[in-house]
């Protein structure tokens, strides 16, 4: 089945000119065009487009995108360098949700604490806190 712009930016959940942007940096050497010059993208450009948004959301360049397509469609000589480039995002998507659950960390403890000073009407309610009335996951992050 052949699909317009429209029709497959609906299915994959992006505006339209999200993917005419895609086209214009050259994501989508595999679409293939009407005679008159309109894209026409088929059940398996759906996995092309599915990698370029996850790499995208990855936070990798549209122009590292562009060169993994590129290397994408030239073919089995440059899986080595597809893979380098895989594990680069991929050790990036690591480093970056590690931060992530140090800053969630932080916000469990900030809401445990507002919320403490909420039921008790004050922030220096944990002043005066035992140690054992503390969450144990939040004990060491307590200032002396």
């Amino acid at each position: 089945m052949l699909y317009t712009v429209g029709e497959i930016a609906k299915k994959i959940g992006v505006a339209p000119s999200t993917l005419r942007y895609y086209d214009k940096e050259g994501l989508l050497p595999f679409v293939e065009r009407s005679e008159s010059g309109i894209r026409m993208f088929k059940d398996s450009d759906l996995e092309w487009l599915a990698v370029i948004e996850c790499l995208k959301k990855t936070g990798m360049p549209i122009k590292e995108i562009k060169k993994f397509i590129d290397w994408c469609m030239e073919g089995d000589s440059t899986i080595e360098k597809r893979l380098e480039l895989i594990d680069r995002q991929r050790d990036a998507v690591l480093k970056e949700q590690e931060q992530l659950k140090k800053t969630l960390e932080t916000l469990n403890y900030k809401h445990w604490y507002y919320e403490t000073a909420k039921k008790a009407g004050t922030c220096a309610v944990h002043k005066n806190m035992k140690e054992e009335d503390i969450p144990e996951e939040f004990r060491s992050r307590r200032k002396g």
